[in-house]
């Protein structure tokens, strides 16, 4: 088993509780690991035996599209959507961010993670 991680990816949205954050949007971040058995793809120089990047980034940015009122949510939705996908997947982590949430004072991002 090995892992393929996909860090930092940046999505301008329109997800939050309050019904401003979801038609102003804002920044989120997603971060990505999944655990795959790649050893034939590794042996062989395959793409076709491993999972594609691309294909990954796909998933979570057709999730990210689609308005959410939590980011528990969407961070569920792109495991679902992953293990849906590939079976051979053993196991998702993401993790969600959402930049300057209103929290009434200073705070970077709030962020949630999710294995499954």
């Amino acid at each position: 088993m090995g892992t393929i991680s996909l860090e930092g990816l940046e999505f301008f949205a329109y997800h939050g509780f309050f019904k401003e954050e979801r038609k102003i949007g804002n920044k989120f971040s997603v971060d990505l690991t999944i655990e795959v058995d790649f050893s034939e793809a590794a042996a062989h120089d395959k793409l076709s035996a491993t999972i594609d990047y691309g294909k990954l980034y796909e998933i979570v940015h057709k999730i990210m599209e689609k308005p959410a009122k939590l980011l528990e949510h969407l961070a569920q939705n792109i495991v679902l959507e992953i293990k849906t996908q590939y079976s051979q997947v053993k196991s998702v982590e993401v993790s969600v961010a959402k930049h300057n949430p209103p929290v009434g004072g200073v705070c970077k991002w709030a962020k949630i993670r999710l294995k499954g």
